[in-house]
């Protein structure tokens, strides 16, 4: 089988690059050919060693844009969006199967206006979680798309229905997590010592509250040796002054480091890897709907986890791979994380257990042959 992706978001790292990693090398792993579709002035930041095609139409980022530029930035995006459409209706017989890696309702809307809806190969867009205000657009465009069989939506989630509601078209299937794909290390399988060390990682926004992480954790009152690393990387330039901002005030600080940057490759799972445990203190209704991507790399590379109670809560039903506290309580997440440091040698078989269990279940071949059982027409 022929594997087209059509990317076209553009960022300066994290997930969404090593997501599209997971699909071409698990597929091509399963034994199927890959190829990207981009637009013209698409900048990959990972060499996927895949062939790419470039479609006519400027992709368009909405890094740091605001007002009226946002808006300009969304018309144009909308408009190239058709023009992309029609060239990949155009080009289908060049693959076997076209997936959308990152989608979302507005996709499937635009989708409604373009000959592409009439594609004859299958077509795979994946979601990844859908909130309750955006469910009702959702559906409402999966249901205008039901006469077209080849059109497959997935979402990924932990319910086999959005919502309550079901349809032919939609499929839910767990995520992926992410691993240490270029490092010949296993994930650590003993009890750090003498220095248990924590790691902040991923991309930041004030909504993260690093600072009442900070606060808290230099407060705690702690039985044995523990350090924290903060590495971050910035989209738009408030965010950046911000973390800079933090960076300054906590110069110095025994125990204490950061990093501004955005990690890849390597580079980043070295950085994961050289870590105990992480921290994702980080509350927000969407996340409960929406899967953690550094969840599943905390997963993925087998390292136990503080977290919001609102951080994909069924994972935690299933698996004990960390301790939670409860969203937006600084006080318990200083009796949560005071616990978790002290408590740790005595509970780490416990988490390394169920982070193996959890590894196994969500790992990136399964997700792949999930997902290739639903391009085949044999899942649901």
């Amino acid at each position: 089988m022929k594997l087209a992706i059509f990317e076209n978001i553009m960022t300066p790292g994290g997930h969404e690059v090593e997501f599209d990693r997971i699909l071409v090398e698990e597929f091509k792993a399963l034994g199927h050919e890959v190829e990207f579709y981009v637009p013209q002035n698409f900048r990959f930041q990972f060499d996927y060693q895949t062939p790419v095609n470039r479609l006519k139409g400027d992709a368009v980022t909405y890094t740091n844009s605001r007002g009226l530029k946002k808006l300009l930035a969304a018309f144009r995006r909308e408009f190239n969006r058709q023009r992309w459409y029609r060239q990949l209706f155009e080009a289908q017989k060049n693959f076997d199967v076209l997936v959308v890696p990152t989608s979302t309702y507005r996709y499937l809307r635009a989708l409604n206006h373009s000959e592409l809806k009439k594609i004859s190969v299958p077509m795979i867009f994946i979601l990844h979680g859908i909130n309750p205000t955006e469910a009702p657009k959702f559906l409402a465009a999966a249901d205008k798309l039901s006469t077209n069989k080849n059109i497959k939506l997935v979402v990924l989630t932990f319910t086999d229905n959005i919502f309550g509601e079901r349809r032919d078209n939609v499929y839910t299937i767990y995520p992926p997590t992410y691993t240490a794909r270029d490092l010949t290390t296993s994930p650590q399988s003993l009890v750090p010592n003498p220095y248990l060390t924590i790691g902040f990682f991923g991309q930041y926004r004030r909504e993260k509250n690093l600072r009442g992480l900070l606060d808290v954790y230099l407060k705690g009152k702690y039985t044995r040796q523990v350090k924290l690393q903060v590495q971050g990387s910035t989209m738009h330039v408030e965010d950046a002054n911000d973390f800079e901002e933090i960076i300054k005030q906590y110069h110095g600080v025994e125990g204490l480091s950061f990093l501004h940057k955005g990690l890849i490759g390597a580079e980043w799972q070295r950085a994961i890897m050289n870590v105990d445990a992480l921290l994702m203190p980080y509350s927000a209704l969407r996340y409960r709907y929406h899967w953690g991507g550094m969840l599943f790399t905390a997963i993925g590379f087998g390292k136990p986890v503080v977290a919001s109670d609102d951080m994909n809560p069924e994972v935690f039903k299933l698996y004990r791979v960390g301790e939670l506290f409860k969203s937006g309580d600084l006080n318990d997440l200083a009796r949560v994380l005071e616990s978790f440091i002290n408590d740790f040698d005595k509970n780490f078989p416990t988490y390394a257990k169920d982070l193996r269990l959890a590894g196994e279940d969500f790992s990136p071949v399964n997700f792949a042959r999930r997902l290739e059982k639903i391009m085949e027409g044999f899942y649901g």
